[in-house]
C-alpha cells in the first residue's frame, strides 16, 4: 500500500487531509511545519511548495497541494474507504458541488478575514474583513439549510470528504464574529462529527483542545 507524507501545521488547512488519512487508515508520515515561526518559507519547504502553504502531501514521490484537491485525490485513489460517491452514483454531482463551493466560497472568505492586513493594502483591512464576514455568514447559513433536516452527514447519508472540509472550516470560525456553533442547524452536526473516534485522534495528534465536545 502507498505510504504518504503529509506536511502539516496543527489546525491549518492540512487538518482535513490529516483527518481523512486517519479515517481511511492509510499509512502515512507526518512532518510538522511551524507556520507561526515561518517554517513554510524555508528553502527546503519552498522546494516542495512554492506557495509556502500547508498542506503538502507526497504522493508517489511527488509533492501535491491544495487541501480540497488532496481530499478528492485520496478519495479517487482509495475508493475502498467509501469517502466519496462513486462515479455514476446519484450523489456524485452534489458531492462535486459542495467540494467546489467550500473551496471557492468559504475557504477564500476565511483567508480574507484572517489575512486582510497582510495579503493586501493594510488601509483596506476593515472593508475586506467586513465583506469576508458577510460571506462567511452567508456560507454558514447555506450549510445550515443543508443540515436542517437533521441528517448525519452532508450528502448521501454517510461520511465523506465534504464533512472533513466542512468541519475544518467550521472550526476556523470559533474566534470569528459569525460562529458555526451559534447556528442551531449546525450544532447537532458539529457535535456528532466531533464525537467520531477519528476526529478525537486527529485532535490528539495535532495537540488541539479548543474545539472539542465537553467531557461527559
Amino acid at each position: 500500500m502507498t505510504n504518504y507524507t503529509l506536511y502539516y501545521s496543527p489546525g491549518a488547512a492540512s487538518m482535513a487531509v490529516h483527518w481523512m488519512l486517519i479515517e481511511s487508515r492509510l499509512p502515512f508520515e507526518l512532518c510538522f511545519i511551524d507556520i507561526n515561526q515561518g517554517a513554510q518559507h524555508s528553502a527546503d519547504y519552498l522546494r516542495l511548495n512554492p506557495a509556502a502553504r500547508v498542506p503538502t502531501l507526497i504522493v508517489d514521490g511527488v509533492p501535491r497541494h491544495e487541501s480540497t484537491a488532496l481530499l478528492m485525490l485520496l478519495a479517487e485513489r482509495h475508493p475502498e474507504a467509501g469517502l466519496a460517491p462513486a462515479p455514476g452514483c446519484a450523489d456524485r454531482a452534489e458531492w462535486f458541488e459542495w467540494m467546489v463551493y467550500l473551496a471557492n466560497t468559504l475557504l477564500p472568505a476565511m483567508r480574507d478575514w484572517f489575512y486582510a492586513d497582510s495579503d493586501g493594502d493594510p488601509a483596506g483591512t476593515e472593508a475586506v474583513r467586513a465583506l469576508a464576514e458577510r460571506r462567511i455568514g452567508q456560507a454558514l447559513d447555506r450549510m445550515g439549510e443543508q443540515l436542517a433536516d437533521g441528517r448525519a452527514y452532508f450528502i448521501g447519508g454517510k461520511l465523506s470528504t465534504v464533512d472533513f472540509l466542512a468541519v475544518m472550516l467550521m472550526r476556523w470560525t470559533r474566534n470569528l464574529p459569525p460562529k458555526a456553533t451559534s447556528r442551531a442547524n449546525l450544532m447537532p452536526y458539529i457535535t456528532r462529527l466531533r464525537a467520531l473516534p477519528s476526529f478525537i485522534e486527529l485532535n490528539k495528534k495535532e495537540g488541539l483542545t479548543d474545539w472539542s465536545n465537553p467531557a461527559s
